[in-house]
Order: C-alpha cells, then sequence, then structure tokens
C-alpha cells in the first residue's frame, strides 16, 4: 500500500489535509502572516491570531478567496510549511508524494490549474496530482452512495462560497459557486454596528456575534456584549447586540443563497427533482452551523433539509474515503 499519498481540501478560511491510512491529519486555518514582505513570521492557527492585531510590518492574508488561490506566492509557502508538518520531514523530503485535491467545479481551467501549480515545484516533485470535484467527496463524506443513480442536491456554506450542486452516477449535473459565505453575514453585523449605533468592531468579534446569536429565523432569542470603538468619541467601548437584529442584518445574504438554491433546483431534470424531493437537500460547510438554517431553507423550499454533524469535514471526509478506494477511480480526473 502506497502511503505517500495526501489528500487536501484547500478552505478559504481553512486548510485540512488528510494521508492514506491516516486519516486527518491536519486543519489549520488558511492564513500566513508574512514579515517584511518576504519572511514567513507564522502560519495557520497562529497567524490567525495576529489577524487585525499585527503591525504594519507584518502582513496576515488569506491566499485563498470566493474558493480560488488569489496569490499563489504565498499559498505555495502555506503549503510547504504544512506538508512539512504533516509529513514530519523536511521540505527537501518531499518529493514523490501523490496528491488529491478537492476543488470546486464551477471555476475556469485556469483557476483549476492554480492549485495543482502550488503543488508543482522542484521541492516537492508530486507523483501524480489528481483532482476531485469538492461536491462529490462532499456527498461521500455525507455517507451518500455517490454512484448510483439517485439525484442529490449538495449546498456547501463556506466561509468565502456557497457551491449548489446537484449530482447523479458519480457526476455533477449542475453546479454553482455563489461569492456569498459566513464571511459575508460577518460583514453584514459589522455593518449593523457602524450604522445603527456609531460602533465599530472586527471581523473576529463579528464571527463571534454570528456564532453566539446569529440566526436564519427570525424566532431567536438572545443577546451578546461585544467589545470594540464608539465612533463618535474614537474610544473604546462596548455593545449589547440582539438576536433579533442580527438576524434582520443578514437576511438579505440569506435570502439571495436561497434564491440560488430555487434557479438551480428549476433548471433539475425532473427525474432527478422526483429524487430531491423524496430525499431532501443536504447541507454542508462550516456556515451551516447557524441556528434555523434548516428550518430556513425548508421553508423556503418546501424540501425536507439534511445536516451534517461534522459540516467542516464531510469534503476532507469524503476524499479519504475515495484514496483508500479504487471504486471510486470515476470520480477522480488526473492532472500529472
Amino acid at each position: 500500500m502506497n502511503r505517500k499519498i495526501i489528500g487536501i481540501d484547500f478552505g478559504t478560511s481553512t486548510i485540512k489535509m488528510t494521508q492514506k491510512g491516516a486519516g486527518l491529519v491536519l486543519s489549520q486555518k488558511n492564513v500566513i502572516a508574512i514579515k517584511n514582505k518576504t519572511e514567513i513570521y507564522a502560519i495557520g492557527n497562529e497567524a490567525y491570531e495576529m489577524y487585525e492585531k499585527a503591525p504594519a510590518n507584518i502582513k496576515v492574508s488569506y491566499p485563498v478567496k470566493y474558493g480560488v488561490i488569489a496569490d499563489l506566492s504565498n499559498m505555495h509557502k502555506l503549503m510547504l510549511s504544512f506538508l512539512e508538518i504533516v509529513s514530519k520531514m523536511p521540505k527537501n523530503k518531499l518529493k514523490g508524494f501523490d496528491y488529491y485535491l478537492a476543488i470546486p467545479t464551477d471555476i475556469t481551467e485556469v483557476e483549476k490549474r492554480s492549485y495543482s501549480e502550488v503543488i508543482v515545484s522542484p521541492k516537492l516533485r508530486p507523483g501524480r496530482i489528481r483532482l476531485v470535484d469538492k461536491p462529490v467527496a462532499d456527498a461521500l463524506g455525507m455517507g451518500l452512495d455517490i454512484l448510483d443513480s439517485t439525484g442529490v442536491m449538495m449546498v456547501d456554506i463556506g466561509a468565502n462560497t456557497t457551491e449548489i450542486s446537484v449530482l447523479s452516477l458519480g457526476g455533477i449535473i449542475f453546479s454553482k459557486l455563489v461569492p456569498l459565505g459566513g464571511k459575508e453575514f460577518d460583514q453584514d453585523i459589522i455593518n449593523l454596528a457602524r450604522r445603527k449605533y456609531n460602533f465599530v468592531i472586527g471581523e473576529k468579534t463579528a464571527e463571534a456575534v454570528k456564532k453566539e446569536v446569529g440566526s436564519a429565523i427570525s424566532e431567536s432569542t438572545g443577546s451578546v456584549t461585544v467589545y470594540g470603538r464608539n465612533a463618535l468619541s474614537g474610544l473604546p467601548g462596548e455593545l449589547v447586540m440582539d438576536s433579533k437584529e442580527v438576524h434582520e442584518a443578514i437576511t438579505e445574504h440569506l435570502q439571495t443563497i436561497m434564491d440560488n438554491i430555487k434557479v438551480i433546483l428549476e433548471r433539475t431534470p425532473p427525474e432527478v427533482s422526483a429524487d430531491i424531493y423524496k430525499n431532501g437537500i443536504y447541507v454542508t460547510g462550516g456556515s451551516s452551523r447557524m441556528n434555523g438554517l434548516a428550518e430556513f431553507i425548508k421553508q423556503y423550499t418546501g424540501l425536507n433539509v439534511n445536516m451534517s454533524d461534522d459540516p467542516e469535514n464531510t469534503v476532507i471526509a469524503g476524499l479519504s474515503t475515495i484514496m483508500g478506494n479504487s471504486h471510486y477511480s470515476k470520480v477522480i480526473t488526473d492532472l500529472i
């Protein structure tokens, strides 16, 4: 058995790796901190702790945005550092691994190739690079039989994107990558605090508010105290935000996701629609943990909603299964 196989899920917020025979071996924030424009200062979770707090000479950034690699150079640096951790080998001994990469379906061929370009380098010299459509790995990670003729709708709500896909027979019938996810909800909350209270909060604080009192339904209750800066006085302060106003702030973006789900459903062949009606919609992704989301989707579509118990890790779980079972070879695309 070749144990030199690594699977990678390039999330906007988090990057995950699995190794054949070992399961999940890395889950870190997809963040890098560069000091003085060239020096790697921190990576992953450590770099994320510096986000919105770093001095001017340290730039903290996410190399992946809206489902594609926006900063190839920094993504390559991150990849080398993460692989060194995973393999427990120095960079000069990372050669010869095979790689399975889970990538969005609804991106251009150039954008797909950028994922492989992160791996193709003299320091890595990969054996084979194989691509797997994220929705396929996602469905498999939910325990679905992706190779039979039953139609499946997957909705993966991530940090920057929502990927809505219809699958059957191990392939994609329709897939749409909507540039909207949890970070847009965070921005809605930032805008709410600024517009309504003249109060400035950061992205991390907004994310905490979303997790604490964010809800897709108006019947939610609760409040949370946040700390930031009063925009009028310029002084530090605190603010109490309640669930109903947070719900109102994020409703427009939630509605946009629902509208896109409806568009895909309207384009779905009737026999596949019948399967989706019987089995419901499958929802994954870290941002799917929002309170009331399943009820909101059901109210809008009239369909049952199946939520993952571990929504952040369904893609990497499915990728791990594909790597370990030749039965799924037909869902793989070879690049090298």
